[in-house]
């Protein structure tokens, strides 16, 4: 009888890109941030505890910031989840032509800051992050994070 030397198995990659829709309402905001952990840990995305809590407390703000602001116009979004060798880039896609900027606001409110929180985690993550107009007259807000900590 012959035996056969066995081959060990390739590592399978996790880089590449996915995207879901999901409808401009609340429930959705929960649904994918879900969506995203799922998704990393099916791929076996090796992202540093710090940064897998920053990014989705980023996807958490930009789906809420899209069901808040983008929902009339834009009954649906798109989440998209980019993973390359050393980094990930999320973004969330909405029809409505506003281009949210971040602004401080006065410490008594309980909202409106959530633009400027995805910049300051995505800063002290050693990420970036910005806005893009689509051909069709809407925006992607995305951001991009090392899937390492900065040291």
């Amino acid at each position: 009888m012959e035996s056969r030397e066995s081959v060990p198995a390739r590592p399978v990659s996790y880089e590449g890109v996915w995207r879901f829709t999901a409808p401009a309402v609340d429930a959705s905001v929960p649904q994918a941030r879900h969506a995203v952990r799922d998704l990393l840990d099916r791929q076996g995305v090796p992202v540093d505890d710090d940064v897998l809590h920053g990014l989705l407390l980023i996807v958490s703000e930009l789906v809420t910031n899209a069901v808040k602001h983008a929902a009339l116009l834009s009954p649906e979004l798109a989440v998209e989840v980019a993973i390359g060798a050393e980094w990930i880039r999320v973004s969330v896609e909405d029809n409505h032509p506003y281009r949210p900027i971040a602004l401080v606001t006065d410490h008594g409110q309980t909202g409106g800051r959530g633009l400027l929180l995805v910049r300051e985690v995505t800063a002290e993550a050693g990420g970036t992050c910005d806005v893009e107009h689509t051909a069709g007259g809407g925006k992607i807000i995305w951001a991009a994070l090392p899937l390492k900590t900065q040291l």
